[in-house]
């Protein structure tokens, strides 16, 4: 039942190239910086990405995409990510843009077993195209599919060596959304601790929905944009 395994390296052994890989975070606010680096030097290829945004130039899932290992990527926001614009306008990268809300309900709805849902968030712009629509009480509604991976890289606070998850305020996120929604989900810890030591109304992610634990070591928990309030000038 000890799931934990010794390195982020082989907690990431068996993703292959072309699989469809959730990478849990917002911003750069609770993201698994050392599975991601694990699957740098891993060198898998051709990958299809669902994140919240893409990380930044050089951190983050930043790093898969200046090694030329994603071919798709499913996501809200790209605002931070020179590359990744760079590369979209090069036609080097294929991007499907969705809707926060939505992005957050279709990864719900794939760990439910859901498999499609009605939303009117996006009908009449460019997310309708090629979407089946229908009216519920006077008000047209969009078609969305679920989403599901082959692997989710989450990051927790705390884990225990069974798999049960704790995430701390902000890192609470997609990550326990994206737990649930992939056929294999990988847990980088801050603190590994013993079974029995996590409160169990506390716990966000059981363990039955975690395959491997990896306790984290490096950390460099950047600012994304860093902003500080000018000096008034002195009279």
């Amino acid at each position: 039942m000890n799931k934990v395994v010794a390195s982020a390296e082989e907690a990431v052994r068996d993703v292959f190239d072309g699989a469809t890989v959730m990478v849990g975070g917002f911003g750069l606010c609770g993201i698994p910086e050392n599975l991601i680096r694990a699957l740098v030097e891993k060198g898998v290829k051709n990958l299809t990405t669902v994140s919240n945004n893409a990380g930044v130039d050089g951190l983050g899932m930043g790093l898969l995409l200046a090694a030329g290992q994603i071919r798709k990527h499913i996501g809200t926001y790209i605002g931070e990510n020179k590359l990744l614009e760079q590369m979209i306008l090069a036609g080097s990268i294929e991007l499907e843009l969705v809707p926060q809300g939505t992005f957050s309900e279709r990864i719900r709805a794939g760990g439910a077993g859901i498999a499609a849902f009605f939303t009117p968030t996006g009908v009449g712009t460019l997310v309708a195209k090629n979407k089946e629509t229908r009216e519920f009480g006077g008000r047209n509604y969009l078609l969305e599919h679920g989403l599901k991976a082959d692997f989710a890289l989450v990051k927790a606070w705390k884990g225990d060596t069974w798999g049960n998850l704790v995430y701390r305020k902000t890192a609470r996120n997609f990550n326990p959304m994206m737990a649930t929604a992939a056929n294999v989900t990988i847990a980088e810890v801050e603190h590994l601790v013993e079974v029995g030591e996590l409160e169990p109304d506390m716990i966000h992610t059981p363990s039955i929905f975690v395959k491997r634990v990896v306790h984290g070591q490096r950390y460099e928990k950047r600012i994304e944009r860093r902003t500080v309030r000018k000096v008034a000038a002195e009279n």
